[in-house]
């Protein structure tokens, strides 16, 4: 089964009013089909791979992570081909479903590598979401915010990276905005879990901001 690509053209309720550049936006979401697979799926840090299928339910299609291996360094990725960009709107749609370790979900930007990325993720064991680099492997937090993020539910996050400067949304609000150089480039978005977390995504949103 492989994930299929919708293109919207009307999707920009949720583009930050910042930009004034015309709606280009593109929605990817999953379908239960066969076709030529639009991710690539790698791994940060240690423990066994990511376990990515398409998965229905209630009528809705997602890109699950259901590996359950508790490595605490263990990130499995999900990396969009299809796009490459340096100033981008991008958010998800996921649901944390369950994990003893951890139960987070994120969104990754100008990924170079699987070892060199941006970050924003939210944790429904921790209640907090936070942004993260990712520069060879290691992983260092730039900033954060608690917030409630609740198990076996819907939550929208989502970034707005322009130059150096990152703001960070989650379920319709701005949270937090930070700063950071280190990855100037452009590079791929995608999807990330932590250790044993099984998480839902149902869609990704993509909105090129050059």
């Amino acid at each position: 089964m492989s994930p299929l690509r919708s293109i919207s053209a009307v999707l920009c309720a949720f583009v930050l009013a910042a930009t004034s550049l015309p709606c280009r936006a593109e929605t990817v979401t999953f379908a239960a089909a066969k076709g030529p697979g639009e991710f690539e799926f790698a791994l940060t840090g240690g423990g066994k791979p990511g376990e990515w299928s398409i998965i229905r339910d209630d009528a809705v299609e997602v890109l699950a992570q259901t590996g359950t291996d508790s490595t605490d360094d263990r990130f499995p990725l999900a990396i969009y081909q299809p796009f490459s960009g340096r100033n981008v709107y991008v958010s998800v749609r996921f649901m944390p479903v369950a994990g003893a370790v951890d139960q987070a979900g994120g969104v990754v930007l100008r990924l170079t590598s699987a070892n060199d990325y941006y970050l924003a993720r939210a944790n429904a064991l921790e209640n907090n979401v936070r942004f993260y680099r990712v520069a060879g492997g290691r992983r260092q937090m730039i900033a954060g915010v608690d917030a409630t993020v609740s198990g076996r539910a819907w939550h929208t996050l989502g970034v707005v990276a322009r130059g150096d400067r990152f703001t960070i949304l989650f379920d319709g609000r701005e949270l937090f905005a930070a700063t950071d150089a280190t990855l100037s480039g452009p590079g791929k978005i995608g999807l990330w879990t932590k250790a044993d977390s099984v998480t839902w995504f149902e869609r990704i949103n993509i909105k090129p901001l050059d």
